[in-house]
């Protein structure tokens, strides 16, 4: 019952972070940049359908990254960790697909509009999760998993994309 309890208690809380902080980090300040800024290049068909993928990708590797925490009872706030490590699912071809899927997000945004401020957006939300990571997370991360960390960052690249098939070769 308890189990049950935590479980639920888990996915409400994963449910709330991933409605409010990715959209509101990814979706709703890009977006308050665009109406205040016209795009920088010419529009074309090519930037709005490269943009909209990027986007898309991006939303659905957030959605398919939430869950895992849930099942590994916890959450992706550093407030509700885990109990077991993450490294299922898209976890597998990067160590931190949640970021780089609010990246895409942004960025696939930047592309659509053509909005050199929220391309710019980007890259300081890019450079503050990389610090984030390498100070604070990755440590604590080595201190709960010990050597199951550690061998998982030796195989799965930080943020480079790196499918399973090409790390047996």
């Amino acid at each position: 019952m308890l189990a049950a309890m935590s479980i639920a208690s888990n996915a409400i809380k994963t449910g709330w972070l991933t409605l409010f902080v990715p959209a509101i980090v990814g979706v709703a300040i890009p977006q308050s940049m665009v109406a205040k800024e016209h795009a920088i290049v010419p529009e074309t068909i090519a930037w709005r359908v490269g943009g909209g993928l990027l986007f898309v990708v991006g939303a659905i590797g957030y959605l398919w990254c939430a869950p895992l925490f849930v099942r590994a009872q916890g959450t992706p706030a550093p407030i509700t960790p885990t109990k077991t490590a993450v490294v299922s699912g898209p976890y597998r071809i990067n160590r931190n697909p949640m970021y780089s899927s609010v990246l895409a997000v942004v960025f696939g945004q930047a592309l659509f509009y053509q909005n050199r401020r929220v391309a710019m957006y980007g890259a300081f939300l890019a450079v503050c999760f990389h610090l984030f990571v390498m100070f604070y997370e990755e440590p604590a991360l080595r201190a709960r998993f010990d050597g199951e960390y550690e061998e998982f960052g030796h195989r799965v690249p930080r943020w480079l994309v790196r499918l399973p098939s090409a790390a047996r070769r």
